[in-house]
């Protein structure tokens, strides 16, 4: 009998996504720093293509009356907090979530749209509020440097020690001990941002980084569970190694938001969440 080839097993996409984030990352934080217009367009242009894949991935059909509705809420929602006017950008986006929902005859994929509406809304408003805040720009590189940790680490700490997985049924490739890794680094990194950037309190930041960082690995999970929910394997091929913009910034957008509820607990306002934290 003739011997058959066995398929070739598929390579690492490791290295792809190493490039990847040699590119982009430099570029990420030089916008950061930049601040201003330069910053929310970067963000801006993150949470459209976010909503873009959300709808891809629940059904809502990119050029139908509630994607637009969604989109223009979004643009025109962070724009009015641009030019200083948060509140009512807020209600747009709310006002944008409602409309997507109506216009789809109050449809399943109608409503999973609406909540893409409120989920990206929600993470454009905390991205912009958290820059221009007290203390914005050490915030937003502390909040990207506990993401980023949480999510390298927890990947190279759950290669190398294996284990117990933490939800298999959503994510089969995540661990406990993946989990745990990206907890540690994420509190030593964030840590460290109170040393070298604020010389503030370094209780209060590593605080911060712990639960910033599990909230940032259920923002993963959660993106997971769509996914499998929708039989849908990466929200797109946007950036080569890491799939969609979905794929690349769900942790951040979770831990986003929830920083935003933070500072408001603490006695932040609308427009500066962060006032009410004693950082310095």
């Amino acid at each position: 009998m003739p011997v058959q080839d066995t398929p070739a097993k598929p390579k690492s996409n490791l290295y792809q996504r190493v490039i990847s984030a040699a590119v982009l990352a430099p570029v990420v934080l030089g916008l950061i720093y930049w601040g201003g217009l330069a910053y929310a367009a970067l963000v801006l242009a993150a949470a459209v293509l976010f909503l873009w894949e959300w709808f891809s991935i629940t059904g809502t059909r990119h050029l139908s009356p509630s994607a637009i509705a969604g989109q223009a809420a979004l643009i025109c929602g962070g724009i009015l907090q641009v030019a200083g006017n948060p509140q009512l950008g807020l209600a747009v986006i709310l006002a944008g979530a409602g409309a997507a929902y109506v216009l789809s005859g109050f449809s399943r994929a109608g409503r999973w749209g609406a909540e893409g509406v409120l989920y990206s809304g929600f993470a454009l408003f905390s991205l912009l509020a958290l820059r221009s805040g007290t203390g914005g720009l050490i915030f937003i590189y502390f909040l990207f440097i506990v993401v980023w940790a949480t999510d390298i680490f927890a990947y190279f700490t759950g290669r190398a020690l294996g284990g117990p997985k933490l939800w298999a049924r959503v994510s089969p490739k995540k661990t406990w001990s993946g989990a745990l890794g990206g907890l540690v680094f994420a509190i030593i990194f964030g840590a460290g941002v109170s040393v070298a950037g604020s010389g503030g309190h370094m209780a209060i930041w590593a605080g911060l980084a712990a639960v910033l960082s599990i909230v940032s690995q259920a923002g993963d999970l959660l993106e997971s569970a769509i996914k499998r929910r929708f039989d849908v394997k990466d929200s797109s091929q946007l950036i080569p190694g890491h799939g969609g913009i979905m794929d690349r910034i769900d942790g951040l957008v979770a831990a986003a938001i929830f920083a935003v509820l933070i500072g408001w607990v603490a006695g932040g306002t609308l427009a500066d969440p962060l006032a009410g934290l004693a950082l310095n």
